[in-house]
């Protein structure tokens, strides 16, 4: 089975269940700076968990593009990837275990879907414990649909148990396994047994841990599933090793035609080259540029790291952009070509052509997104492949190299050991076993310092829906208006972040505001903030929201139907401001607060960012 028809199977077989396809979200997540990346199908869909309406329905289905880097030094083996897609079927307080089981069941043995036999198939359950009940009524259903005993495995939190952190929304999952070894398949499913292969998890949301540490049972009990393309179609198709899924091995084929040499001798280099190109040119088609700031700085290593390797399997000229070919190739009518994505958020320097494409076909507008991604490609490894360079002629200048100049090497010019110490063997310098030691022991300091660091930025996003972060999110629509008012109809919003303490907001405009425009455009948002005005939202097909006027940012990533918030003049009848919004938003404005911008400044080339506050 290739991938197209995984996921095609898989989003149709959901569809005829009552689901509303949804497209997958930017791998930026919208309003929500407690993450980098979206790294799980969940987090696009936060407020619906929370009890927002989703516009299409309380039933939902998609194929989610993700990026997760917190296990980057992984990847290189069978298995771990930076990019990868998530399967999800979700439910907002529609049904719940019973039927997220049995589908399950059904899609993955049935003779129309996966058609895994069951002697292959294993599952778990939660135990239970002092804190949380035994989940029996899994367990029975796995038993009512043929599974025997043997095959259930009952087990503890640490692997049977959801929770976004110390408070929210959590409970327990149950988990599919594939056997992937030889033949027979042991009778009693073992979870330690390394050859049990996790296919899917589906995630219970039925308890809530209030500050106190008590669970409390939910009012809306959510289903969250999750099911790795990547891994499901390795096994599918009897592999050990994801990357020789056709989502790779075009990947892989353009790699041995470059370097010269061969797959099987060089795995772990070419799986890291294959994946972190593929997770740069998805990024960057997001509108994430290489920069030495967070998301940026993720692109960056990432695309760092690929040269390295490469180097090291002896590709010493420019070769990115070729990869990057054979990734439009893989995903061209998925996410590249026919259907495209556009950028939910741009980090750092605005792509030419991306913001302003209204007037091209797809087919054009595809040729401009592929050509960024291309030229910010062979940009970064062209001046990487020069740092490379110079941290090569460091070494060769020194007669001796201690563990700093070791650490130096590696964080400032993203040379690994592995290659510090092949090139001071090339110069007979010789490198003590302590001096290697205090290295490790550097590095390690460094990343619990990164990780402290970014704590919160990776905590989760459900504690992030608040009464300070809902007002802000109104304040934001007014804010919009106002710049209109002010700068003229041609500004159009570029961008968004929101936290409970502060509104980001970017904006297109070609010149620094003047103080008095900073004054007017606060005057106003604080007039309709004075006025009370209501605020409604009404659900509608996006060709009537665009009849009707409403402003939105992306339009590529709505679906069929989306939410329109209006906020009404002073009489009633007219709209002071009316936008495709989903997040959290007051029923009327004069619960606000005092408007303040705080800082208006440059973003990148012809957008203007502005910080405000509610006081």
């Amino acid at each position: 089975m290739d991938s197209r028809t995984l996921r095609k199977k898989y989003l149709d077989y959901f569809k005829s269940k009552g689901h509303s396809v949804i497209p997958s979200s930017s791998l930026v997540p919208e309003n929500d700076p407690t993450v980098l990346f979206t790294t799980a199908g969940m987090f696009p869909l936060i407020p619906y968990f929370l009890g927002e309406k989703h516009p299409e329905g309380s039933k939902l289905a998609d194929a989610q593009k993700c990026i997760r880097t917190d296990d980057i030094e992984e990847v290189g083996d069978l298995i771990h990837h930076t990019f990868f897609e998530m399967l999800g079927n979700w439910s907002f307080g529609d049904y719940f275990k019973q039927e997220a089981i049995e589908w399950s069941f059904e899609f993955l043995t049935g003779k129309d879907y996966l058609n895994i036999p069951l002697e292959k198939m294993a599952f778990s359950v939660f135990a239970g414990d002092e804190d949380a009940p035994f989940d029996r009524e899994s367990y029975n259903k796995w038993l009512s649909l043929g599974v025997k005993s043997e095959r259930i495995a009952k087990l503890p939190k640490k692997n049977n148990w959801w929770k976004p952190g110390d408070v929210g929304p959590c409970g327990p999952d149950t988990e599919m396994f594939y056997w992937s070894g030889a033949l027979p398949v042991p009778a009693r499913f073992d979870p330690d047994n390394a050859s049990w292969v996790e296919i899917w998890n589906n995630v219970f949301m039925q308890f809530f841990r209030n500050p106190a540490g008590k669970l409390e049972v939910l009012k809306q009990k959510n289903v969250d599933t999750g099911m790795g393309l990547e891994r499901t179609l390795a096994v599918l198709n009897g592999y050990d090793d994801n990357y020789k899924t056709d989502l790779f091995v075009p990947i892989i084929g353009a790699l041995e035609n470059i370097s010269d040499k061969k797959y099987e001798n060089y795995k772990s280099e070419f799986r890291i080259i294959a994946d972190h190109i593929k997770a740069a040119v998805f990024a960057i088609n997001d509108g994430v540029m290489p920069s030495n700031k967070e998301r940026g700085y993720v692109v960056r290593r990432l695309i760092r790291r690929a040269v390295v390797k490469a180097n090291e399997i002896g590709i010493k000229d420019n070769f990115t952009t070729k990869i990057a070919e054979k990734v439009f190739e893989i995903y061209e009518g998925v996410y590249f070509g026919s259907v495209i994505p556009a950028p939910d958020q741009v980090e750092g320097k605005a792509p030419a052509g991306i913001q302003n494409n209204k007037e091209l076909d797809s087919g054009s507008q595809a040729a401009v997104r592929n050509d960024t991604i291309l030229v910010e490609l062979e940009k970064e490894e062209t001046k990487f492949r020069k740092t490379l360079a110079s941290g090569l002629k460091l070494i060769s200048s020194k007669k001796e190299l201690s563990s700093h100049d070791l650490f130096d090497l590696y964080q400032s010019f993203g040379i690994p050991l592995e290659i510090a110490l092949e090139e001071a063997n090339k110069l007979g310098l010789n490198i003590e076993t302590d001096t290697i030691r205090q290295f490790h022991e550097l590095v390690k300091r460094h990343q619990e310092l990164s990780r402290t660091a970014s704590a919160g930025m990776f905590k989760g996003g459900l504690a992030d829906a608040g009464e300070e972060t809902t007002k802000l999110h109104t304040a934001a629509h007014l804010l919009l208006q106002a710049l209109r008012q002010v700068l003229g109809g041609t500004v159009l919003q570029k961008g968004a972040n929101i936290t409970a303490e502060r509104l980001r907001f970017d904006f297109s405009y070609p010149e620094k505001m003047t103080q008095a425009q900073i004054s007017a455009v606060e005057a106003i948002v604080n007039e309709k903030i004075e006025e009370d005005l209501p605020v409604d939202m009404e659900e509608m097909t996006l060709e009537d929201a665009k009849a009707c006027g409403a402003m939105g940012v992306f339009d590529s990533k709505y679906g069929e139907k989306v939410k329109v918030y209006t906020i009404r003049t002073p009489q009633g009848g007219g709209a002071f401001s009316r936008e495709i919004c989903g997040g959290p938003h007051v029923t009327h404005t004069g619960v606000l607060g005092k408007f303040k911008i705080a800082k208006e400044e440059s973003s990148s080339a012809g957008v203007r960012r502005i910080k405000a506050v509610l006081e």
